[in-house]
């Protein structure tokens, strides 16, 4: 159904869960698996909308941004959880990680 509606009304389509689902109009599909229980917390889903905002801001194109900000989103949640229990993060704890899963990512592109 995602792969349909995205491919009909000619947009990126983001479904966020467990492993968020990115519907590309081409009809490529993606399942990201960063991310953790922790996440389905209210709120969660707004501080995605506002990393996703931020990254069209800075000139990403709309594919690029969501492949990379659903990714960062998770990984923050991840990295979170590797200082913290799971069951206390809230959606504001999230941003304080961004830098951090950037930071991560470029590591690894660095060294690729």
């Amino acid at each position: 159904m995602a792969r349909t509606f995205s491919q009909r009304y000619n947009i990126v389509l983001i479904l966020k869960g467990h492993h968020t689902v990115i519907s590309l109009p081409d009809g490529n599909q993606f399942f990201n698996t960063t991310g953790n229980d922790g996440m389905a917390t209210a709120g969660s889903g707004d501080v995605l909308t506002g990393l996703l905002l931020a990254l069209l801001a800075q000139g990403y194109n709309p594919v690029a941004a969501a492949l990379l900000g659903v990714h960062i989103h998770g990984l923050a949640g991840d990295l979170y959880v590797q200082e913290n229990a799971s069951h206390s993060l809230i959606a504001s704890d999230l941003p304080q990680y961004f830098g951090k899963a950037i930071r991560f990512l470029q590591s690894k592109t660095q060294k690729a």
